[in-house]
């Protein structure tokens, strides 16, 4: 495992960010990813999960996400027989910077009925590999392992695409498999972007992902497209995959804006 990582652990609430978490848009602020991960990996921790699974988070994105010294607590704020809703808090230099709720549901056999929504991707061997855009930031990007079977960073349109993490999320950890697909996920809008980064804000204020199941080994699949209103709103919406097919869902609320 790499001595790198997203983020190092200080104490049992505290992690300083490194250059990893660096986003496109510029230095000094975090692609949303690795916060969405680092929350989820919160919400995990909270007492009572060991026959449950979390089936849906939201990230909501409050400002900023500063590569600085974070702090993130998480609690259950709805306890329940069948179904639990978590929260998680996380705060840089005292000021909340993102909030993440999920919902964790008792585990029960559902596979005489098992379901799916898309069908299941070629795999990361059957794609090419690609690299930071020209004009985008260093960071996060480069910590990351992308593969395309259609479209990606800086190309604009749908796209689809498999991603690795080079890097753990906390340095001396293996991460989850929800982890893994919360790091990812917050991608959707970047590879399917239909707009120049140099030219215009397509900036997510939030992150929700749907999970059917926990994702198996370490790529995640993204099968993303953009939609753009009139009115400076978009959104971007994604089927998230493993190698054995979906695992779920994300969507990203969009505020749309050229730059001046």
């Amino acid at each position: 495992m790499s001595d790198e990582a997203f983020y190092q652990q200080l104490d049992d609430e505290t992690y300083a960010s490194t250059e990893h978490t660096n986003g496109p848009w510029g230095p000094g602020m975090q692609h949303l990813g690795p916060p969405s991960a680092l929350l989820t990996r919160a919400l995990e921790g909270v007492p009572g999960g060991d026959d449950r699974s979390i089936a849906r988070v939201t990230v909501e994105i409050l400002g900023p996400v500063p590569v600085a010294e974070l702090h993130v607590t998480a609690r259950l704020v709805r306890p329940g027989r069948s179904v639990e809703m978590l929260e998680a808090d996380m705060t840089a230099a005292g000021r909340t910077v993102a909030q993440a709720r999920a919902w964790r549901i008792i585990h029960s056999d559902t596979t005489s009925v098992l379901s799916t929504h898309a069908d299941r991707l070629p795999g990361p061997e059957n794609a090419h590999e690609f690299g930071r855009p020209k004009g985008w930031h260093p960071g996060y990007i480069d910590a990351m392992e992308w593969h395309s079977i259609k479209g990606g960073l800086g190309e604009p349109g749908p796209a689809t695409v498999w991603v690795r993490q080079r890097i753990p999320l906390v340095r001396g950890e293996e991460p989850t498999p929800l982890q893994r697909l919360m790091t990812v996920a917050d991608s959707g809008n970047g590879v399917s972007g239909r707009l120049d980064p140099n030219r215009w804000w397509f900036i997510n204020t939030e992150l929700t992902v749907h999970v059917v199941r926990p994702p198996q080994g370490e790529w995640i699949g993204l099968d993303a497209a953009t939609t753009i209103g009139p009115h400076g709103v978009g959104c971007a919406n994604s089927v998230l995959h493993d190698l054995e097919g979906p695992v779920g869902t994300g969507a990203q609320a969009l505020m749309v804006r050229e730059r001046s």
